[in-house]
């Protein structure tokens, strides 16, 4: 009988899991460690992994090969997974790309209406007694205001198509998009920079990558408006926060709306979460009851495929299932 092994979970119980493992003739086990040395002496007898955010750099793949077939990830990014190493080992990779676009652009889009009326600094005033909002003025509005996508994955298009139908200016920019020209939507693409410069809000949707690591660092931060928002639901190390809390603190930037952070769970000693207009969430923008489900049940899904000899519907590297 084949054997799937949740090594770490993002989830208060793995009663999905379970039933399909059930449904298919699977037997599975529970785990709750993420640190590599842990995934390889808990999934030693493993023929597939389901994870959140397991270390699964190349001594994991090594260690557990030839017998790990797939390792499937509860979410979109996969940095936390050496898939050069995967595919060397002759592992499937898969990831659930999709699950969440429509609550993570609400989400970014949330903080960004946060942020700009300081919903949540007039709510502790109140709940202290007290009734000024003079206090926390200067309050902004979407009317006039031009919203910046980075980053022009499906994630991406939904925030921008929620920004437009609210009343913002929306432009974009995207690696794969070329400056000068406007989207099939009719979106303006700048370059980067250019968008900084112009932007009143400025939302991250950029998977992590080398190229990514810190795209929007302390010199990039200097490019934007003093009365700009910059907002992120994508991957923390996109920006470096430390530069970020640096530019909220001294007036370069009207405020951030994070949901991502470089390290997670954050050091509340962190620099951020000190800085002047911000509104931080704890990596829940992902999170509905709807897009749960439908996360759980697909990243099952793949593992279960793989193991039955069906190719999964999100593979990142198929070219080892053609090879098996």
């Amino acid at each position: 009988m084949a054997k799937i092994a949740i090594v770490d979970s993002d989830f208060s119980d793995s009663l999905i899991e379970e039933q399909m493992a059930r449904d298919n003739n699977i037997e599975i086990e529970i785990c709750h460690d993420r640190d590599f040395q842990s995934i390889i002496k808990n999934a030693k007898e493993a023929d597939g992994i389901v994870t959140s955010y397991g270390d699964f750099r190349a001594e994991v793949f090594e260690a557990l090969k030839p017998k790990l077939k797939v390792v499937s990830r509860t979410g979109i990014g996969h940095d936390n997974i050496d898939l050069e190493a995967a595919t060397n080992c002759e592992c499937a990779v898969c990831i659930v790309p999709g699950y969440g676009t429509e609550v993570v652009s609400d989400h970014a889009i949330a903080l960004a209406l946060g942020v700009l009326r300081r919903i949540n600094s007039i709510d502790s005033d109140m709940r202290q007694g007290i009734w000024n909002y003079a206090a926390r003025r200067p309050l902004g509005q979407v009317h006039g205001r031009t919203f910046g996508v980075v980053g022009m994955g499906e994630i991406g298009r939904a925030c921008a198509r929620k920004a437009s139908g609210l009343g913002f200016n929306v432009v974009c920019w995207s690696r794969s998009l070329v400056p000068g020209r406007r989207t099939p939507e009719g979106y303006a693409i700048l370059e980067l920079e250019d968008l900084l410069r112009t932007a009143d809000v400025v939302s991250i949707h950029c998977a992590l990558n080398p190229e990514t690591r810190h795209l929007i660092d302390a010199r990039r931060l200097a490019l934007m408006k003093p009365t700009s928002v910059i907002v992120n639901t994508s991957r923390g190390a996109v920006i470096d926060t430390v530069g970020l809390a640096e530019a909220l603190n001294c007036g370069s930037l009207w405020g951030a709306g994070l949901d991502v952070f470089e390290a997670e769970p954050i050091d509340f000693h962190h620099p951020i979460m000190n800085a002047k207009n911000t509104v931080l969430s704890s990596h829940d923008a992902y999170w509905s009851e709807e897009s749960g489900k439908e996360l759980r049940e697909r990243s099952m899904q793949a593992a279960i495929d793989v193991l039955l000899g069906r190719k999964p519907v999100d593979c990142l590297n198929p070219e080892v299932l053609c090879a098996s």
